[in-house]
C-alpha cells in the first residue's frame, strides 16, 4: 500500500512537472523576432476632433489637419506657415493653409522603399526633413533618404536642395553613408548638422553604422569633431554604440543634442550626446533580446558606457522627439515629447509620452497621451503657432494638431 502511494505521488509530480513545462505558449518567430499579435492592429483613426483630459489639468483638442497621407515620416514648417511632410514611399508633400496639395513636391532625390512600416524588412524611402537655420537667407532644405546604389545595395544619404516656393532645385547629396536608416537630422546651436545612422559595427569608430555623425551644412567635416586626426576612426563620427535612432532634437537654450533610440525588447533610451562617447550597443542594454534573454550577458545595465537620461521597459518603440517651448500649454513648457509606435511589442498601442524634468534635467514623471487613437506615432513637432503636430505612421496616415480645448 505504501509502495503504491509512493508511485502515485511520483506520477502526480511528473504530471505536474509536465504541465508546468508546457504551460507557456509557443510563439511563432520570423527572422528571429516574435510574430506580433494582430488583435489591436490596423485600427482606423477615430472621428475627430476629440477632446481629452490630461494629467496637468489642461484639456486638449485633437484635430485632423489632413488624413490623406501614406506613412508620413517627418514634418518641417516653412516661414509662411506651410508644412512640408515626407512620406516613406519617397514623396515630399506640402500642406498650404491647412490643405494638402494633391501633387507631391517635385525635385527630390530618387529613393528606395519597401515593405509595410512596422513589419520586418520595411525600408523607408524619404525620412527626415529639416530647414537650414538660415533658411530665410539661403532657402536650403535637407532630406534624409534611402539611396539605391544598384539593384541590390542601398544606403542612408542626406541631400540638400534649394526651395523655390514650389519645388526643390539644385539637389545635391552632401553625405552618402555606409549605413542604413532610419536616419534623423537636427542642426546644432553652432550650425553643424547631426545625422543618425543605423547599421553594422556600432562599436567600431571606423564605420558609420550605429553612430551619430556631425558634419557642416555642406557635408564637410568640422575640425573640432572628437575623432578628427585619430587613426582607425572616421572624422565625421560624433558618438558611437547606438542601435536605431528615431528621434533627435537640440535642447533649447543649450548646446546639448538629445537623441533617442529603440532597444530590442525593451531598453528604449533618450541620451544626451557627448562628443566621442560610447552608448554601449550591443554590449550593454536595459532591454532583452527578442527571444527573451537579457541583451547583455551581465543582465540589464549600462556599466562602463554612457547611461541614458530616460529609458523604457517595456519598449514603446520611441520615435520623433521635441522640446515644448510654446505658451499655448503653460503646464507643459520645458517638457520633452516623444512618439511611440507601439508598446510592449503589441501593434495598435502607439501613443505620445510627455516627460517632465527638474531643473537638473532629471526625470520626475511621465504621461501617456492619445492612447485612445490606437495609432503608430512617427513624429511630433512644435509648430510656429505654439501648438503640437503629430504624424501617424499608418497606411491611411494623418497630420494631427493638438490645441487647448478651453
Amino acid at each position: 500500500m505504501k509502495l503504491n502511494s509512493i508511485r502515485f505521488a511520483g506520477a502526480v509530480a511528473v504530471l505536474l512537472a509536465a504541465l508546468s513545462a508546457s504551460s507557456q505558449q509557443k510563439v511563432p518567430f520570423q527572422n528571429g523576432i516574435p510574430v506580433a499579435p494582430q488583435g489591436l492592429a490596423g485600427r482606423k483613426l477615430p472621428n475627430l476632433p476629440m477632446v481629452l483630459d490630461t494629467a496637468e489639468g489642461q484639456k486638449i483638442r485633437v484635430v485632423a489637419v489632413t488624413r490623406a497621407l501614406e506613412y508620413p515620416f517627418s514634418a518641417a514648417f516653412l516661414p509662411d506657415g506651410s508644412i512640408l511632410v515626407t512620406e516613406r514611399a519617397s514623396r515630399l508633400r506640402i500642406i498650404r493653409n491647412g490643405v494638402l496639395d494633391p501633387k507631391p513636391v517635385a525635385g527630390g532625390p530618387t529613393a528606395y522603399s519597401a515593405g509595410d512600416s512596422g513589419l520586418p524588412g520595411a525600408i523607408h524611402g524619404y525620412m527626415d526633413v529639416v530647414l537650414h537655420p538660415r533658411f530665410a537667407e539661403n532657402r536650403f532644405i535637407y532630406l534624409s533618404y534611402t539611396k539605391p546604389l544598384n539593384d541590390k545595395d542601398r544606403v542612408a544619404a542626406v541631400a540638400r536642395a534649394r526651395w523655390d516656393g514650389a519645388k526643390l532645385t539644385e539637389l545635391k547629396d552632401i553625405i552618402v553613408t555606409q549605413g542604413s536608416g532610419p536616419t534623423r537630422l537636427a542642426f546644432g546651436a553652432d550650425g553643424t548638422l547631426f545625422v543618425t545612422v543605423s547599421g553594422m559595427d556600432p562599436q567600431d569608430p571606423n564605420t558609420q553604422g550605429g553612430k551619430v555623425l556631425r558634419i557642416r551644412d555642406d557635408g564637410t567635416i568640422p575640425p573640432d569633431n572628437p575623432f578628427v586626426g585619430k587613426p582607425g576612426a572616421r572624422p565625421e563620427v560624433y558618438t558611437l554604440g547606438h542601435r536605431n535612432s528615431l528621434g533627435i532634437a537640440l535642447r533649447p537654450g543649450t548646446n546639448e543634442m538629445w537623441q533617442n533610440e529603440n532597444g530590442p525588447n525593451g531598453g528604449d533610451e533618450i541620451n544626451v550626446l557627448r562628443p566621442g562617447k560610447n552608448y554601449g550597443w550591443p554590449i550593454v542594454s536595459l532591454g532583452r533580446a527578442y527571444p527573451g534573454p537579457w541583451q547583455s550577458d551581465s543582465g540589464p545595465g549600462h556599466a562602463g558606457f554612457e547611461p541614458p537620461v530616460v529609458y523604457w521597459m517595456p519598449a514603446i518603440a520611441v520615435s520623433g522627439m521635441t522640446f515644448y517651448t510654446g505658451d499655448k500649454f503653460p503646464k507643459w513648457k520645458g517638457d520633452v515629447f516623444v512618439g511611440s509606435l507601439r508598446t510592449g511589442e503589441i501593434p495598435g498601442t502607439g501613443h505620445i509620452e510627455r516627460i517632465l524634468f527638474n531643473e537638473k534635467m532629471e526625470e520626475l514623471r511621465r504621461e501617456a497621451l492619445l492612447r485612445e487613437l490606437g495609432q503608430r506615432i512617427r513624429d511630433i513637432r512644435q509648430g510656429p503657432d505654439g501648438l503640437l503636430y503629430v504624424l501617424t505612421d499608418e497606411k491611411e496616415g494623418a497630420v494631427l494638431r493638438i490645441e487647448p480645448a478651453q
